[in-house]
């Protein structure tokens, strides 16, 4: 059970995670950030109807994807029908997205590395962090010490590597200096499973590599 602060909300969505020619049945994290009034959409996962019912009837500034892969953005373009938002993804990872929307939409706008999401006054930095995907990405709330890290930190290592579109030499130089750089309290709230923190994973960052994971 993720225990959350006011702004930030959870929900979790089950479905099939597919590629390379395989499939794997997946449980996702749905993260909802901002106000009684409007919301950030952390990933769009499997099931429009439920992440729907979880925003009620809040205005939904974006829905963010954190990467391209189908278990986190199968559900983003009927969502954003459904709420009259825009979908925003990195545009390393169009391949990736063009696997699940092979006749489109495309994305409406570009997650870039730099810039800022606001909604209900909360604040989150995009960080561009590759590795599981080109276009991977992480939200940093630094007011509230938080970080969506999607599928690039997990509790006990980093995101997969071994499959297309991914390097792990890249997603481990992602975390060394755009992660572990935050303070050792800040909350990781990951995609998949349960959540950490910076400090319990910065010790291990060098094991991870001596195993190459």
């Amino acid at each position: 059970m993720i225990e959350l602060l006011d702004h930030i909300g959870h929900l979790s969505t089950s479905g099939v995670f597919s590629l390379d020619g395989e499939d794997f049945e997946v449980e996702n994290n749905v993260f909802l950030v901002g106000s009684d009034e409007e919301v950030l959409v952390v990933d769009a996962p499997h099931r429009p109807d439920e992440i729907a019912a979880a925003v009620g009837g809040r205005r939904v500034v974006a829905i963010v994807a954190t990467h391209g892969h189908n278990d986190h953005v199968n559900a983003a373009v009927p969502l954003a029908r459904e709420l009259g938002a825009p979908v925003l993804l990195h545009p390393a990872d169009l391949p990736l997205w063009a696997m699940t929307y092979p006749s489109g939409p495309d994305p409406d706008g570009e997650l870039l590395g730099g810039s800022v999401l606001r909604a209900g006054g909360v604040e989150l930095e995009v960080l561009h962090t590759p590795g599981h995907t080109p276009g991977g990405c992480c939200l940093h709330l630094r007011a509230s010490k938080v970080l969506f890290s999607g599928d690039t930190l997990f509790r006990g290592g980093p995101g997969a590597t071994g499959r297309s579109f991914s390097d792990f030499p890249t997603i481990i130089e992602s975390i060394r200096s755009r992660l572990l750089v935050l303070p050792g309290e800040t909350r990781v709230l990951t995609g998949h499973g349960e959540e950490t923190t910076i400090g319990e994973e910065a010790p291990h960052l060098e094991e991870w590599v001596a195993r190459g994971y």
